[in-house]
């Protein structure tokens, strides 16, 4: 049987050790994950892993209080924002926001802005390539072009400007949703092959001037590249964080039903 990710979130809410278990086992290597590529210094960071999963765990934790049929991609992109977070990032030296950034990158299209954006989400070209499904010698050189437009927009630049406001720019971005924002649904079509040329045509204009679709459509996609490379944990793997959470260990069919995912 296979245990969805809506039937995860609902047990999960009611507090329930299967829900919770799954959680773990599917989840906890997501989390390493992007901890490792967002804080590699803080990558075998324990406490650090603990307390993003006990800010999970919590009651009034939004992960878990959608009503709807939660998409496992869905999820996913709420806990990698949920861990970003939680992650301290000093402030750029020379900082740069999105108003200047659209003044500068006006001219690329929608695949060239979501290169330069993977670039403040710290991707290389060779990371950021297959995610866009270019050459990583194309991000390459959009990111070249990129780089001397900004560079024409501003009194101060170096060559990392974007990496370095890449957190500040995402959390800027994240909050500047308009009525016209496209869902989430919107580009999971186009991961997964479904959208129609008229609609992946209106998706272009709308992302040659919406930085907040930029990214959310970037976050989708590095979620599925998180998915992906992710190994769900064994049961012994499993207990620690079990234990830190105070789930109570599920009966043996429970366990059986959770190999599944969606």
């Amino acid at each position: 049987m296979i245990y969805t990710c809506y039937e995860m979130v609902r047990d999960c809410r009611d507090r329930l050790p299967e829900g919770w278990m799954h959680f773990i086992s599917h989840y906890v290597p997501v989390v390493r994950q992007a901890l490792a590529h967002y804080a590699p210094g803080r990558a075998g960071d324990r406490a650090l892993l603990d307390h993003i999963l006990v800010t999970v765990h919590k009651p009034e934790s939004f992960m878990f209080q959608s009503t709807e049929p939660p998409e496992e991609r869905w999820f996913v992109a709420q806990l990698r924002q949920l861990m970003v977070a939680e992650l301290a990032a000093p402030a750029a030296e020379i900082s740069i926001g999105l108003e200047t950034l659209t003044a500068a990158l006006e001219p690329l299209t929608m695949t060239e802005k979501q290169a330069a954006w993977f670039e403040t989400m710290r991707y290389s070209a060779a990371q950021a390539g297959p995610m866009l499904r270019v050459s990583p010698e194309t991000v390459e050189k959009v990111r070249d072009r990129a780089a001397e437009l900004i560079r024409g927009q501003v009194d101060s630049w170096r060559r990392t400007l974007l990496a370095e406001n890449g957190p500040a720019l995402g959390r800027e971005a994240a909050a500047v949703a308009t009525h016209d924002c496209l869902p989430t649904k919107a580009f999971l079509d186009v991961v997964d092959g479904r959208t129609t040329w008229r609609d992946r045509e209106m998706m272009d204009r709308h992302l040659r001037t919406c930085w907040h679709c930029v990214d959310h459509f970037c976050r989708m996609l590095e979620v599925v590249h998180l998915l992906r490379g992710s190994q769900p944990l064994s049961e012994a793997e499993s207990e620690p964080f079990r234990t830190l959470l105070g789930v109570a260990a599920p009966k043996r069919t429970g366990w059986k039903r959770l190999i599944g995912r969606a």
